[in-house]
């Protein structure tokens, strides 16, 4: 198979290859951590292309009058940097066939969000044709400060091994 770099952000690493295979992984093994600025623009941006018009992720005033310091993200935001943590460490061939996650608080405008994941399990799910490769990962997106903002559980699906070809 042909070696390839994907750019995934301006401000992230190359990924080189398929990534990892899921016979290649032993478990529990910590991930990389994923750090991202969110700035203001970032704020209102991600919230105007998920058409999430809720005031509290554009208006400071009214985030303010909510008792917040200014706007927020949404959390599809939070929901896709999760799928960044489990996805950067694992490679293009992956994708999340499942989330669960829940808000125990906010990232800011201005904040740092820090993601720190591990992967905890590995199994094969029999129940489909064929099978699928599973790895199950726990993920804590924190603010700069390292307050809890988002618990995150979610599975990847993986390719079994490397093929070349």
């Amino acid at each position: 198979m042909p070696k390839y770099l994907v750019p995934l952000y301006a401000w992230s690493a190359f990924v080189t290859g398929q990534g990892l295979a899921w016979n290649e992984i032993t478990v529990p093994v910590d991930l990389p951590e994923v750090v991202d600025h969110i700035s203001y623009q970032r704020v209102v941006e991600n919230a105007g292309a998920t058409w999430d018009y809720f005031p509290g992720h554009f208006d400071p005033d009214y985030a303010q009058s909510q008792g917040n310091p200014t706007i927020y993200v949404n959390t599809m935001h939070l929901a896709g940097f999760a799928d960044r943590v489990a996805t950067d460490w694992a490679g293009p061939s992956s994708r999340v066939v499942r989330r669960s996650m829940r808000l125990a608080g906010s990232v800011y405008a201005g904040d740092t969000m820090v993601g720190r994941g591990r992967a905890v399990t590995k199994r094969r799910d029999a129940s489909v044709d064929p099978p699928r490769c599973l790895v199950d990962i726990e993920i804590q997106v924190t603010n700069q400060h390292g307050a809890l903002c988002c618990p995150v559980e979610l599975t990847l699906q993986m390719p079994e091994g490397r093929h070349d070809g």
